[in-house]
């Protein structure tokens, strides 16, 4: 009996689907999403500025962003489940990326329709900038999930898994550093004085992103090969899981609970962050490139950090409630920061980015460990629970943004003051209270550590 297991444990160790991934390999995933990562980063930051520096109301800025939220969380339903049926990741992940690079430079190029009807109500813009911004948002879906999914048919090891997962996000920090770098360029050579200036600098800024994305997927395209996992395991395993399957597993809530919170903090807080560095510390013009910089920076060595990092199930928990508790003192530094010290927004946004890129990582390698060897549904998992994020966020953004500028100016001291505006509370208190709650689903989760293999081995190794 004991020669058995032994013969079973080698055999086991000789799989090559356990092994850790060479570093070349984890390279070429992690540049896969730079595309996308770009012109999210652009969406999140610039689009509600863009939209009501061009003349929209608050409340059609938040339609426009509501309507692409909504097509994506619907979109990934439907691409997880279809990449569940048929396969073919990097074929989903191309037309993703094709239909990115061609809507997305009409999200701030311009309103068409109205140049074509010689329109400019405020009707025909927004349904515009909608429809393009819907359009947009399919294709980043089917990018996001084609790639995200792809982590679990590459390897079953699980800190490799992880490694991938960092090394992706190490790359969105490059991605969205690339970004501030472009618009801090852009802001700097040229002035919006007037509605065409504006939408000629976001113009310059889009075509950009979308040459430096492209650029990149080319090189996942030709690095990554199809994942065709075979693993010693029964066909089952690699057969179509039910959606069913997923509902009656507890972890399956409580990881899209946490996933959900984590990206209303990233998202909501990169929504807001220009506004408030801007309107309510009154900062100058390049700081609204400078401090998301600073913020990109941190992440990005965080995440190469990650990577070095062996995983198991209490460490994933233990990091995520440690990066929470730091977006916590975060949100509340930001709540309480008057404009006479607005300086030490540059410190912050350090902590801000640490914390970020250990919740980002942790939570989606969270997803890894839900799905473990259950392949037929790891596109499901990944579609499903960015319907959610994409849904939640949308949601968050317009309620917020539907209220901008109706908060009381609140007096602080004679000579300095500031708002408890909609900006701060987005900034400081949405993402401080969905730390709080991701920290609290995340201690009473309860995480496989023994996934086919042991975490304790030497990462990336050839």
């Amino acid at each position: 009996m004991t020669s058995s297991v032994i013969v079973g444990m080698e055999e086991e160790e000789e799989d090559p689907s356990t092994k850790p991934l060479g570093r070349l390999s984890v390279f070429y995933y992690g540049v896969g999403h730079m595309l996308n990562d770009i012109t999210a980063s652009c969406w999140f930051t610039y689009l509600l500025l863009f939209l009501t520096q061009i003349g929209l109301s608050p409340r059609d800025a938040a339609i426009v962003m509501l309507s692409g939220q909504v097509a994506d969380g619907f979109a990934t339903i439907f691409i997880g489940e279809l990449i569940d049926r048929f396969g073919h990741f990097k074929i989903w992940h191309a037309a993703g990326s094709l239909l990115v690079a061609i809507s997305f430079s009409s999200v701030f190029g311009g309103c068409l329709p109205c140049s074509l009807l010689h329109n400019n109500s405020s009707t025909i813009e927004t349904l515009s900038y909608s429809m393009f911004a819907a359009i947009f948002n399919i294709g980043w879906a089917a990018t996001q999930v084609s790639h995200m999914a792809m982590v679990n048919c590459i390897t079953l090891n699980s800190t490799s898994r992880v490694a991938l997962t960092s090394s992706r996000n190490a790359f969105s920090m490059v991605a969205n550093l690339g970004l501030y770098a472009i618009a801090l360029v852009v802001f700097g050579v040229s002035e919006a004085v007037t509605k065409e200036n504006t939408e000629s600098q976001y113009r310059w800024i889009a075509y950009s992103s979308i040459t430096v994305g492209c650029c990149f997927v080319v090189i996942f395209l030709m690095g990554t090969k199809e994942p065709r996992l075979r693993i010693n395991l029964r066909e089952t395993s690699r057969a179509r899981i039910p959606w069913s399957y997923w509902f009656r597993k507890i972890l399956y809530y409580q990881v899209a609970m946490v996933y959900l919170l984590t990206r209303l903090v990233l998202n909501v807080s990169q929504a807001y962050l220009a506004f408030f560095v801007i309107d309510d510390l009154q900062m100058a013009q390049s700081a609204k490139a400078l401090i998301p910089a600073i913020i990109y920076v941190c992440s990005f060595v965080v995440s190469v950090m990650l990577q070095e990092i062996p995983w198991n199930g209490k460490r994933l928990k233990a990091y995520y409630c440690a990066g929470g508790i730091i977006w916590i003192f975060c949100g509340i530094s930001i709540l309480l920061l008057p404009r006479s010290i607005n300086s030490y927004m540059y410190a912050i946004s350090v902590f801000i980015g640490i914390a970020n890129a250990v919740m980002l990582v942790t939570s989606i390698s969270m997803q890894s460990v839900l799905i473990g060897s259950k392949l037929g549904g790891c596109a499901f998992v990944c579609g499903s629970l960015s319907f959610l994020d994409k849904m939640s966020c949308g949601l968050a953004l317009y309620v917020l943004q539907s209220h901008q500028g109706t908060s009381p100016k609140v007096d602080v001291n004679i000579k300095e003051y500031f708002y408890f505006s909609v900006t701060r509370y987005g900034l400081g208190l949405v993402p401080a209270v969905c730390s709080l709650v991701g920290v609290v689903v995340t201690y009473f989760m309860e995480l496989d550590s023994t996934i086919l293999k042991p975490l304790c081995q030497p990462l990336l190794l050839e």
